[in-house]
């Protein structure tokens, strides 16, 4: 089952993920909330459409717009 580790904490897994040029995109559904702040970030890709960001917060971490 894919998943996405962010130092040494499991913030999404799935067997339902799309892949998309190598890269696996989790469903929302799969993420920790407790981790996840909204990013005001947003891009747009012509193949996948627009993308919205979150930043990652523990611990005294953060790495911003890393989702």
């Amino acid at each position: 089952m894919p998943k996405a580790v962010w130092n040494d904490l499991v913030i999404a897994e799935s067997d339902d993920t799309v892949v998309v040029e190598g890269n696996h995109y989790f469903p929302r559904a799969a993420l920790r909330d407790d981790v996840l702040r909204e990013s005001p970030t947003r891009t747009v890709c012509p193949w996948k459409g627009t993308a919205s960001y979150y930043s990652l917060e523990s611990d005294g971490r953060a790495s911003t717009d890393a989702v």
